[in-house]
């Protein structure tokens, strides 16, 4: 899939509010500094369309992008923002929570997952929770540029086995850097192919 264009459209504090329009919503979701923004700029190929922030949870409504006028990319909130409030965290959970469980137009989830890490039983949870609920979704592994291949691939092993251990079949795995486009290719074509399938 080549963008051709990709444009702001609207930011929205709950689901009524987001757009009419019937169209795919592919969003995008992790934990706090997972490097959402930088993944949707660099898929998009344009660098200031979502806010990146040195400073995590800055992500705080849902974000409506149109591509090529066919679909929509989705800024979900992050979760997990250690310093938030208690209320602002319950605030950003109700967003996500309402989004995800009632967008018709939700078409896939990518669930970000920072590559240098172990598993964490935050994303564990919140992903178990996509499978009770029949979420259809991804997992996308961020920051790939940070290590090296075989630490890369021995972490994404790790990730996959855990999961293995309460899932018959594993989610569809995208491997990503924001700041040398790896895996840019195979989510875009990917997003292209369900898109395709609806048709």
């Amino acid at each position: 899939m080549i963008i051709k264009s990709a444009s702001f459209v609207c930011s929205s504090a709950k689901v009524e509010q987001c757009p009419k329009q019937q169209l795919s919503e592919f969003a995008f979701i992790g934990r706090s500094n997972v490097g959402k923004s930088s993944l949707i700029n660099r898929l998009t190929d344009h660098g200031g369309l979502a806010k990146t922030s040195s400073t995590p949870g800055k992500t705080q409504l849902i974000n409506h992008f149109i591509i090529n006028n066919n679909w929509y990319l989705v800024d979900l909130p992050g979760y997990g923002y250690a310093k938030a409030s208690k209320t602002s965290r319950r605030k950003f959970s109700n967003i996500i929570t309402e989004y995800i469980s009632h967008r018709e137009q939700l078409t896939l989830l990518f669930v970000l997952i920072d590559a240098r890490l172990e598993p964490q039983a935050i994303d564990l949870e919140f992903i178990n929770k996509l499978g009770e609920d029949g979420i259809p979704f991804a997992l996308a592994f961020t920051k790939a540029d940070k290590l090296g291949t075989g630490a890369l691939s021995s972490n994404v092993a790790h990730y996959k086995k855990v999961l293995l251990e309460s899932w018959e079949e594993l989610p569809p795995v995208f491997i990503t850097s924001a700041q040398n486009g790896q895996g840019k290719e195979d989510v875009l074509k990917y997003i292209e192919n369900v898109i395709n399938s609806l048709l």
